[in-house]
């Protein structure tokens, strides 16, 4: 199709600057405005010499900035002009759908390489300001909650222990207890923390205990505390309990966990759980308390207060500032 006006000029087009010939030599530096420059190839010049056109590679060859002619040129031969082509498939900007992955370098955005991991806080994002592309640090947007690890129950597990992941990553850690179904009824959960990485579990938790539940037979609801004997300085605290083992009922709760690694303070933790059980109809159960301990907790343990774990899976993370 032809175009109306003029027709768009594609490449970069320069006359190099003027080159005298020496007696005996085939090799001359190619300059535009004293700096060297390098052809694509020799079919990216035109390379006039005493009043004739020469022939690329024929005539003469270019390495980087060094033009060398077939045969040594003599007293009284000119060099008339050399004019740079530039890249001339160098079209300007492509057509639509015309570039394809395969023709991109690695080093730019090109969507090829996945990042298996959490990005690094120097890693950057782009994002549209305005209309303005900008980079943004991961460090400057990152949140919420960062997957550690996660532990499938199997049938008669008697603990599920965590003796790694906690440590100065993070300050604050939770816990997604989900499906969690015991081989006894009525039987509680139980967590445990230790100082030194799981070889003891014997930090003294204090806690309060609290629940609600919707009575199905008059549709009624009741709200009650807790006071039993395990919520004073225990080595262990409930998180769900009167958990119904019935082939349908499994409970699930989340536990939050705040500054592990502080030296000088008690550790606070809360929890929120929804029991599953035949008697009744729909509960919660909320827990709170401290580790009464200035040492900073590494691991953490969870069991029932009879029979075993038989299913149910328990996942780590930690919190991002």
């Amino acid at each position: 199709m032809a175009y109306i006006g003029k027709t768009p000029t594609v490449g970069n087009f320069q006359k190099c600057d003027a080159i005298s010939v020496v007696n005996g030599q085939a090799a001359y530096t190619l300059q535009v405005g004293g700096s060297n420059v390098s052809p694509e190839s020799p079919n990216h010049i035109l390379v006039s010499l005493n009043g004739i056109l020469q022939a690329p590679t024929d005539s003469y060859t270019v390495s980087g900035a060094t033009l060398t002619f077939a045969s040594n040129l003599a007293t009284g031969d000119v060099i008339d002009f050399v004019i740079l082509l530039g890249n001339v498939l160098d079209l300007g900007t492509p057509s639509d759908n015309t570039v394809t992955a395969a023709k991109l370098n690695n080093d730019i955005i090109s969507g090829q390489t996945e990042l298996a991991a959490t990005p690094a806080d120097t890693d950057e994002f782009l994002v549209s300001d305005a209309g303005t592309i900008k980079r943004i640090d991961y460090s400057l947007i990152k949140g919420g909650l960062v997957k550690i690890s996660s532990s499938s129950i199997s049938s008669g597990t008697s603990t599920v222990s965590f003796t790694s992941g906690i440590d100065s990553t993070y300050d604050n850690y939770v816990f997604e207890l989900v499906g969690i179904h015991p081989s006894a009824d009525a039987s509680r959960l139980l967590f445990s923390v230790s100082a030194d990485g799981g070889s003891n579990y014997n930090l003294g938790l204090y806690t309060a205990f609290s629940q609600g539940f919707n009575n199905t037979s008059d549709g009624g609801t009741s709200l009650s505390g807790e006071s039993d004997s395990d919520v004073a300085n225990a080595t262990s605290a409930t998180l769900i309990r009167n958990m119904g083992n019935a082939t349908n009922e499994a409970s699930s709760c989340t536990l939050k966990l705040f500054n592990l690694n502080d030296t000088t303070y008690y550790k606070n933790f809360t929890s929120l759980a929804g029991p599953s059980h035949s008697s009744g109809g729909g509960s919660f159960q909320v827990m709170g308390g401290k580790v009464q301990s200035s040492s900073a907790v590494n691991a953490i343990q969870f069991s029932v207060s009879s029979g075993t774990l038989d299913a149910g899976t328990i996942t780590l993370y930690g919190v991002l500032k």
